[in-house]
């Protein structure tokens, strides 16, 4: 078959995947910092990369897969004095809502997913480990900052020379560091601020610490994938280079995988601009399958915007697919042909060895759709529920989903009418009243109601 290619963003090229263990894989992604509920940007990301999991997983890969939660930092402690509550209470509160929202998208759990306050010990030891060095020092202010000077490679994922970093990146400016981009790996505690005892002061650590600690623990000094979003690039994970390869004296990470923006009016979606919608509010008008469906319709290194006409088509995609499987759950099917499954199955998977390219691999499942209908052979609709499950999509009962597109646009009111009209008509067939049963069948046909009757219930469409 086809060689599985990566778009790696530390060499800007795609590269044949080589795991540092054959038929392993060590897989870690940044995870939410929580102090508010996860937007569709989130969604975005962590989908991406819910579908590279499987994809592997698909290609018989032992893959360990970890996603870090952020429960403190500075907009936490902000967030918690602003309510005047615990910093926990707060990242306890919006942890669950995040594996809700994650759940309903149907995104599988990591194999492990470890809080940055439950790797102070480990955290300390790092930082330790390069003041040892002479990769650190201390401020006069107390807090230990990383000297970029002294990683002679610092620049390398930006692709950028140290001295051409200038002010437009996400850097802290403080009159205590040696050079403009170094960054804080110990802060000492303000007055009422969460804090941990450190040899240099009761204090937390930084932000970007926390991860080279969490992935070198949960994985391996020296890692296959290392992903997150676009805009993690630099300077958080160029800085987690940095502090992991100074303080191991390994490679860090084989393969960089980034997430490209959900826009919104031509600009990235998030939460510091204030132009998101949380994925809860999105869940609330539309189908979680079809929010993830739209999350894979473009690669997730191009822009995706995110629209309701945009929403929209991928309800109608989606919805084609299952029309396509519902022939699946009648009684009437004809004998199986000799279609052929291997040129659905090769043509899939060289869209996802092409750097998991899913709206190639959509375009795949729509080539099977056409021909399930018009041929309805029970392998070709197994083989589209198989594929479909490495995208996450396609695995609910066919007429449930489609019945649950369609109530979306009836009031409660006509819901209701329906019910009862189709209750009205299971009592006349009960009755054996077949020609009252055939008139309560014609009305609602006429109101765009189909029915089907199976053997323990009636089930209905609305066609409109």
């Amino acid at each position: 078959m086809f060689p599985l290619k990566i778009y790696n963003s530390a060499t800007k090229r795609k590269e044949i995947f080589k795991p540092i263990v054959p038929g392993k894989v060590n897989m870690y992604v940044c995870g939410i910092t929580v102090y508010d509920f996860c937007h569709i940007g989130h969604a975005r990301t962590m989908t991406s990369f819910d579908v590279i999991v499987r994809y592997l997983r698909y290609l018989n890969y032992e893959v360990k897969y970890v996603r870090n939660i952020t429960d403190i930092d500075d907009k936490i402690i902000k967030r918690a004095n602003e309510r005047g509550e615990d910093y926990q209470v707060l990242t306890d509160r919006f942890i669950q809502a995040m594996h809700e929202d994650f759940d309903r998208l149907n995104l599988l759990h990591p194999d492990e997913e470890p809080k940055a306050t439950a790797f102070i010990d480990r955290i300390i030891q790092m930082i330790q480990t390069l003041l040892n060095k002479g990769y650190a020092y201390v401020g006069e202010n107390g807090d230990v900052y990383y000297d970029v000077d002294k990683f002679k490679p610092y620049g390398q994922l930006a692709h950028r020379k140290l001295k051409d970093l200038q002010a437009g990146a996400r850097v802290e400016v403080s009159e205590h560091k040696k050079n403009p981009l170094d960054f804080v790996l110990w802060k000492l505690a303000k007055p009422e601020e969460p804090k941990w005892p450190s040899p240099w002061g009761a204090g937390r650590p930084g932000w970007h610490i926390e991860c080279s600690a969490m992935s070198t623990h949960c994985l391996a000094n020296h890692i296959d994938i290392h992903g997150g979003g676009m805009d993690l690039l630099f300077p958080h994970h160029e800085n987690e280079i940095a502090q992991s390869e100074a303080a191991t004296n390994e490679r860090f990470v084989n393969y960089w995988v980034h997430v490209a923006y959900l826009q919104i009016d031509h600009q990235k979606m998030s939460k510091s601009l204030g132009n998101f919608f949380t994925i809860r509010e999105v869940l609330d008008k539309y189908d979680p399958e079809v929010v993830r469906y739209f999350l894979l319709s473009a690669h997730y290194r191009s822009p995706l915007s995110y629209s309701e006409d945009n929403l929209e088509k991928a309800k109608q995609g989606l919805t084609r697919l299952y029309k396509a499987l519902v022939q699946n759950n009648r009684g009437d099917m004809p004998m199986p042909s000799s279609s052929p499954l291997a040129p659905y199955q090769q043509h899939f998977m060289a869209a996802m060895d092409d750097d998991f390219n899913t709206p190639k691999a959509l375009a795949v499942l729509f080539d099977l759709a056409r021909e399930i209908n018009k041929n309805q052979d029970p392998k070709l609709i197994q083989t589209l529920r198989t594929l479909g499950a490495v995208l996450g999509i396609l695995q609910r009962d066919p007429q449930e989903f489609l019945n649950a597109q369609e109530i979306k646009t009836l009031s409660p009111d006509q819901i209701k009418e329906i019910e009862a009209f189709i209750e009205q008509r299971n009592q006349a067939r009960r009755e054996k009243n077949w020609a009252k049963a055939d008139k309560i069948r014609n009305q609602l046909k006429q109101m765009g109601v189909e029915l089907e009757d199976k053997e323990e219930k009636t089930e209905w469409r609305y066609q409109g």
